[in-house]
């Protein structure tokens, strides 16, 4: 739920107004009052792709035509998807076209289906560009993929934007939409931030699209000012200031320091970010205040240290050990920021997420500190986002933190979105 998180920070700091029709752990959809640029997506760390819905059926229509192999079922969801506008793009480009198709569903009786929906609804739209005279090519994912759907690189690497020639087809509960792709996610750039800047980090380094997804859920946009007061080597200062904020970072580490100012003069220079407006301190994070100022920021979004790097899964007692040792650090951390933030700023914090042996979570215990001075959570996931017919979003109100961690990784991180 990190992605829709973002999304709902991202539009609500904006004040574009959306309702959120549908969600599941494969995509959302959202309505829009008026048009949204599909670019947006550049400013987004969590969204692979953006897609225009054209047409819906019954997810029941559906499944009687691949599950149960209905026939008359197969050919309403294949004139549903042709009378639709989807294919509007594919029919006016030119000379000889490659298309794709992309199938998205949770329904684990749909999903092992999903290579044969793909090639049975790739080849009902061969079929009808071929009787308005257009040549086409069908790209599909392949018997060896698991899921039928195309990457976000091959969307971009062959072009499929132009025409709108990727077709999407999200299964939901009780809705089927049939999209077109209008914008992907473009690795390539955020690959060149981690990669290519002047000075790396890796061991302790945060991915940018991870920062940048914590940037917008800052809510900083441009004209704010962001401070990272655990800069390391600037990787959330490089997405906040693409974000054309002010930026200050801190680091205890004089390396850190002069790192950071090199990465963002690269950044600045590569992306040619006029009047970009950054400064690196060296300082201990116990006089944060004291060093950025009073009352001096819009908001903090920082990384701590997340303990040591473990092999082996560690026990319920050694990751307690763990959070114990880290705990002064971050209660302190959390009290300056407090005082380094103007009234109605936003903290977004990490806080370690630990896997034990016998699967609990061992987290670092906040909640006490932030009641004792003053911060209140940001609960992201509320009521008034979800349209009347939104299918079981009660399970997401009160949602206090957002978790990413990978099933190989024994510590992950828990994003808390604090305001003063």
């Amino acid at each position: 739920m990190l992605s829709l998180a973002e999304l709902i920070a991202y539009f609500q700091a904006r004040n574009i107004q959306f309702k959120i029709d549908y969600f599941s752990t494969e995509f959302f959809t959202l309505s829009f009052e008026t048009y949204l640029d599909p670019q947006i997506i550049d400013d987004l760390g969590g969204t692979i792709k953006i897609a225009q819905v054209k047409t819906t059926l019954p997810s029941k229509t559906l499944k009687e035509a691949f599950i149960e192999k209905n026939k008359p079922a197969q050919k309403q969801t294949t004139q549903t998807i042709a009378a639709s506008s989807a294919l509007e793009g594919m029919s006016k480009a030119p000379d000889k076209l490659l298309f794709g198709i992309s199938i998205y569903t949770s329904d684990n009786a749909i999903k092992p289906l999903g290579g044969r929906i793909q090639r049975f609804i790739g080849s009902a739209i061969k079929g009808k560009l071929m009787a308005q005279g257009k040549k086409s090519n069908f790209m599909g994912t392949g018997q060896d993929r698991s899921e039928a759907q195309l990457s976000h690189i091959e969307v971009l690497k062959k072009n499929l934007i132009e025409n709108q020639a990727e077709v999407l087809l999200c299964i939901g509960k009780n809705q089927t939409w049939i999209a077109n792709t209008v914008a992907v996610h473009n690795p390539f750039e955020f690959q060149k931030r981690d990669v290519y800047k002047p000075n790396q980090r890796a061991i302790f380094g945060m991915p940018p699209r991870l920062a940048r997804m914590m940037v917008n859920l800052s809510a900083c946009t441009q004209g704010k000012t962001l401070l990272d007061a655990f800069c390391g080597v600037g990787t959330i200062l490089q997405e906040a200031l693409l974000e054309h904020t002010t930026v200050v970072g801190m680091d205890v580490n004089s390396w850190c320091v002069k790192a950071s100012e090199e990465n963002l003069e690269w950044l600045t220079e590569e992306y040619g970010i006029s009047g970009a407006d950054f400064r690196v301190l060296q300082g201990d994070v116990e006089r944060l205040a004291e060093k950025v100022g009073v009352e001096s920021v819009d908001c903090v979004v920082s990384e701590p240290d997340l303990g040591p790097a473990i092999r082996e899964t560690p026990t319920g007692a050694y990751a307690q050990r763990i959070i114990e040792k880290l705990e002064p650090l971050f209660l302190g951390f959390i009290e300056e920021a407090y005082r380094a933030l103007r009234p109605s700023g936003r903290l977004v914090v990490v806080t370690p997420f630990i896997r034990t042996r016998s699967r609990e979570a061992i987290t670092m215990p906040i909640d006490e500190k932030l009641r004792e001075i003053g911060f209140k959570r940001v609960y992201v996931f509320t009521d008034e986002l979800f349209s009347s017919d939104a299918p079981e979003h009660d399970r997401l109100m009160g949602m206090a933190s957002l978790v990413e961690i990978d099933e190989r990784h024994k510590i992950g991180r828990e994003i808390h979105i604090l305001q003063k």
